[in-house]
């Protein structure tokens, strides 16, 4: 077997099915990461109720991002794929974590205000603490990578901090420092060509979806906002569709659209329709596994179990080092 690079860690609050966000965001580097490191990857729900209040999806929508996740390509016999609530001693590692936690640090975090902006009648304990909470996540598996958009490094900066606060009270080093990894697509843009793809502003396109949900969504994406007209030259370098053809679409159909879309040869619904054949095409593999994966009794369920119990093994071998480090009383 080939010496692996190191390990990694990520986790994604259960939001059921996912995206094209997510999958360039994130899931495809998940897949490319597994092949050169030990890889963790957790469907984070008890993150999840810092913000939902009603939890009737949690189980459908947690069952629903696995089931994306393997399809795309997680293999289960090269990473570990649990849910956060299935090892509870993140949960101690958490307690323990936020008594070296100053309280002015958490407030002053710039997600912490977006999200009292967003939800300003649910500012609770768990919301104020979501990133002692994610960094126990991660140090209980002592990850030494954690791939992040840019937008994320802070907290890896504080989940830093937190693990230098840990060792240097306890006179310890059991805790290990994660270093950022950024992944390679930051931001993919909705259907409104304005703003992150997104389920909370409908602006997004499932993986899942069926080639004629696709299309109907491709069809009502936002190209270049100058081009009036079909007669219009277009600048394909401000356009999203073109940005996702990019990405999908032959090296051969992008040179063709690149051009004939500056000269005005095609218009941008013809570009969209043939964005839309070019991702269905590219989701068909996907879909054919996820609906082999979803017929499969009980399968997802036993990827689960069986990384939860690969998971703990591990969490339950840093706890024990976490409690001597403090000087615990064990019996």
């Amino acid at each position: 077997m080939t010496e692996k690079n190191g390990r990694v860690f990520s986790g994604a609050r259960p939001t059921g099915r996912q995206h094209l966000g997510n999958y360039l965001g994130a899931i495809q580097n998940y897949v490319a990461l597994q092949e050169n490191y030990e890889s963790i990857y957790c469907i984070v729900d008890i993150h999840a109720l810092t913000t939902v209040e009603a939890t009737k999806d949690l189980k459908l929508n947690t069952r629903e991002m696995a089931l994306d996740w393997l399809a795309a390509g997680l293999d289960p016999k090269k990473s570990i794929i649990f849910v956060q609530s299935h090892v509870p001693e993140v949960m101690e590692l958490h307690t323990i974590l936020s008594m070296v936690t100053p309280l002015g640090k958490l407030t002053a975090l710039p997600t912490f205000k977006e999200k009292v902006r967003q939800n300003p009648n649910n500012v609770n304990y768990g919301l104020v603490g979501y990133p002692v909470l994610m960094t126990a996540d991660i140090v209980l598996y002592k990850a030494t990578t954690v791939p992040v958009g840019v937008d994320q490094f802070p907290h890896i900066e504080f989940a830093r901090e937190v693990v230098r606060s840990f060792n240097f009270r306890y006179s310890t080093d059991v805790l290990l420092e994660p270093q950022g990894k950024a992944t390679k697509i930051p931001k993919v843009l909705g259907t409104d060509g304005e703003h992150k793809m997104s389920k909370s502003l409908n602006n997004h396109i499932e993986l899942a979806a069926t080639p004629e949900e696709t299309e109907k969504r491709v069809m009502q994406m936002v190209t270049d906002p100058q081009r009036q007209r079909l007669s219009d030259p277009g600048d394909p370098d401000v356009c999203n569709v073109f940005t996702l053809h990019k990405i999908f679409s032959s090296t051969t159909e992008v040179e063709e659209i690149n051009a004939a879309c500056r000269k005005a040869e095609i218009g941008c619904v013809d570009c969209k329709r043939r964005f839309a054949k070019s991702l269905n095409n590219n989701l068909q593999t996907f879909r054919e596994r996820r609906a082999k994966f979803d017929t499969r009794d009980g399968y997802v369920r036993d990827v689960l179990a069986d990384g939860a119990k690969r998971a703990q093994a591990i969490a339950a071998e840093t706890m024990a080092e976490v409690r001597a480090a403090i000087g615990l009383y064990e019996v």
